[in-house]
């Protein structure tokens, strides 16, 4: 069992609570322990940083003082802006030695910025690929996705540099370890609307409505996500999409986390897909024995 740093930050503890039930299910089957930060904060996001900057560093700074006083050399954080945040603040923790000095004093811990941040598509890569590939008990042969990576996961480029910025591919490598099919399509970097999903429906339905369209129009069976917000925005509002637009969509959206469990022999409930909002039907659900002779 190999132990990792673990930030939920407020969504995988609120709202995406699902999301957490996938993650921690998935984690266990590849004997990954999560060590919670004992007594971590909101990391900022979305509004600190257009309040006070200072504000929005020691949000972040603190969560990462705690994580290198517990000794851990890197800290998974599963929500992209989280793991922005976090990655933002150690970078400019690195550059300004009087600014992390300034930090640490506001947070009462230091704050050296060693710790490495990493995303959900990069702890699946730390565990490695062909170990995930031999521990596949059901192939997602019936599975082909739409990997959308949304604005956050791979943006600012020259600050989240796990993968290209523009055209990633890492989703889909995990994708092809499963045995699943991703395709090629034109808004895996596209915005859904984040934030606006409240202040803004309709430019969030408005944007959701492409991408579902163009993932369909592309033969994609599903989306594979890695961040909450797009969930919410593409599966709980996808209701609101298909009314708003005349449409029916129909289309599952999987967190990389609901994927990897599924193949690993996980349930859907023991990975909390069956709180998901649009299902899966025959076309993506996963097939028995029986069918696949």
């Amino acid at each position: 069992m190999t132990r990792i740093g673990y930030y939920p930050g407020c969504a995988l503890h609120g709202s995406s609570n699902d999301f957490e039930t996938s993650v921690r299910a998935c984690m266990k089957v590849l004997q990954m322990e999560l060590g919670e930060l004992n007594d971590w904060i909101c990391c900022g996001a979305t509004a600190a940083h257009s309040i006070n900057r200072k504000l929005s560093l020691a949000l972040p700074g603190r969560n990462l003082g705690i994580a290198e006083r517990d000794g851990y050399t890197d800290l998974f954080a599963p929500c992209p802006m989280c793991s922005m945040e976090l990655i933002k603040t150690k970078k400019a923790l690195n550059e300004d030695k009087a600014l992390r000095a300034e930090i640490s004093d506001i947070v009462e811990t230091p704050v050296t910025g060693s710790t490495e941040v990493i995303n959900l598509i990069q702890i699946f890569q730390r565990i490695g690929l062909d170990r995930i590939k031999a521990a596949v008990k059901t192939p997602l042969e019936h599975i082909s996705a739409a990997c959308y990576y949304g604005c956050l996961l791979t943006r600012p480029p020259r600050t989240v540099d796990f993968d290209d910025a523009e055209r990633p591919r890492s989703m889909e490598t995990v994708l092809a370890a499963l045995g699943a099919k991703a395709v090629e399509w034109n808004f895996a970097t596209e915005c859904c609307g984040a934030g606006m999903t409240m202040s803004h429906e309709e430019t969030v339905l408005g944007l959701s409505n492409k991408i579902i369209s163009n993932a369909k129009a592309h033969g994609a069976n599903c989306l594979v996500v890695a961040c909450p917000m797009c969930h919410v925005n593409l599966d709980m509002k996808q209701g609101a999409v298909e009314q708003a637009h005349g449409v029916k969509h129909d289309m599952p959206v999987y967190y990389l986390s609901d994927l990897v469990g599924l193949a690993l022999g996980l349930s859907e409930r023991e990975l909390a897909v069956d709180r998901h909002f649009v299902r899966a039907g025959a076309h993506t659900a996963p097939k028995t024995v029986a069918e696949k002779m």
